[in-house]
């Protein structure tokens, strides 16, 4: 292991989920933790512990999203704690596995039969919705679940893994202790409040009322990239800034081009897509004879592989997504896209930048939980940079 040390709960969470693992009660084990309180690195002295006990226990570590499964190996990796016949990877990879034509295109994804594992441990388990658990379950493999329980709920359902977890991790780890975005997520999660102030570094909130703070967020605007996350309440400021920043790129219209960036809006586990998944468009390889489907080909952030499939052009720019069950010119569930250039917090949620811009909106009938969860959930999706417009 690195020279990082576990803070007290972390230690007693270790303690606990070590004797869980010897003799397992339910199908599962829920971790709990805030930003801040070493969930991953109490994931890697977990991995550990287990080597020294049963050195031959293989472990399958899994993430929604490909961008969080990179950085889950990379840290794991960091600290030594990954050894013979483990694997990282996304939940979906984890499950399905792709069909491809002879040109290697994948063309859809059939469930694994067999699951090479002792123990999954997922990371990120906030974002699991029941579908996704359900496959998890079925494996029969114990599994451990570690997420942050003060955020939101997945996109499209009021059910949370998270929502009361087992065991769970309160005391800010040591090198967190001076980082101002932390701080602001526990303003966030406690009162829901934030100042309109300057906490540190990149880590700002101005007000949109003032006129000297348009040339801070004009600034902030113009040096958007992929490693930039601009998120909000409304889907009508979503519309407004999408084609703000189209625009500055000189892109109008409702027509999706090449170097656009792009969100789902709904998950399809036949192409390997979730809600909320993020990317930029490589190449529009045609329009069908309808000219509602474009054969695209898309860089999902943090995967390996494109995204090849039809998405639905009127999709595009509208404010809410459209509702059935609209199959593709292969007759596939086909999947729908909208510009990602901005995006809401709930389509957020499983995604972190280096840079974040957050426009503080809130619903009129959002009780105080409500709020809560969501300004946590979006302050915690910055890494450095935090922006924040109320």
């Amino acid at each position: 292991m690195s020279k990082l040390t576990l803070s007290t709960d972390q230690q007693t969470v270790l303690d606990q989920v070590m004797a869980w693992i010897d003799a397992p009660v339910g199908d599962y084990l829920t971790i709990g933790g805030y930003a801040g309180t070493g969930k991953t690195t109490l994931t890697a002295f977990i991995r550990q512990e287990i080597f020294n006990k049963s050195p031959l226990l293989k472990i399958a570590f899994c993430s929604y999203t490909g961008k969080a499964a990179r950085n889950l190996e990379e840290k794991l990796r960091e600290n030594k704690a990954i050894f013979s016949g483990d694997s990282v990877s996304t939940i979906h990879s984890l499950i399905y596995t792709a069909i491809t034509n002879k040109q290697g295109n994948i063309t859809g994804w059939k469930r694994r039969d067999f699951m090479d594992a002792d123990l999954i441990i997922v990371d990120e388990a906030s974002m699991v919705d029941p579908f996704v658990l359900n496959d998890l379950l079925s494996y029969e493999v114990p599994i451990v679940a570690v997420g942050d329980h003060g955020q939101l709920p997945p996109i499209g359902t009021n059910y949370s893994l998270m929502q009361s977890p087992h065991l769970t991790l309160t005391q800010i780890h040591r090198q967190e202790e001076d980082s101002p975005i932390i701080d602001l997520s526990i303003l966030a999660r406690t009162s829901g409040e934030i100042p309109v102030q300057k906490f540190g570094s990149g880590v700002i909130k101005i007000s949109r009322n003032d006129p000297d703070s348009r040339e801070i967020l004009n600034e902030a605007l113009e040096s958007f990239n992929e490693e930039t996350l601009i998120i909000c309440g409304y889907n009508a400021t979503r519309l407004r800034l999408n084609k703000e920043l189209r625009g500055r790129k000189d892109r109008y219209g409702d027509v999706p081009e090449a170097g656009d960036r792009v969100v789902a809006l709904k998950n399809n586990h036949y192409s390997g897509i979730h809600n909320g998944a993020v990317g930029t468009i490589a190449k529009i390889l045609e329009e069908d004879k309808t000219g509602n489907w474009l054969l695209t080909k898309i860089d999902i952030d943090g995967q390996d592989k494109p995204y090849q499939g039809y998405i639905y052009k009127p999709q595009f720019n509208q404010k809410e997504t459209i509702i059935g069950n609209l199959k593709d010119p292969d007759g596939h569930q086909g999947d729908l896209f909208d510009f990602g250039y901005a995006l809401t917090v709930h389509k957020a949620q499983g995604s972190q930048a280096d840079s974040v811009i957050l426009f503080e909106e809130r619903f009129p009938k959002s009780s105080d939980e409500e709020w809560r969860r969501w300004l946590y959930t979006a302050v915690t999706r910055a890494k450095q940079n935090l922006l924040i417009v109320g």
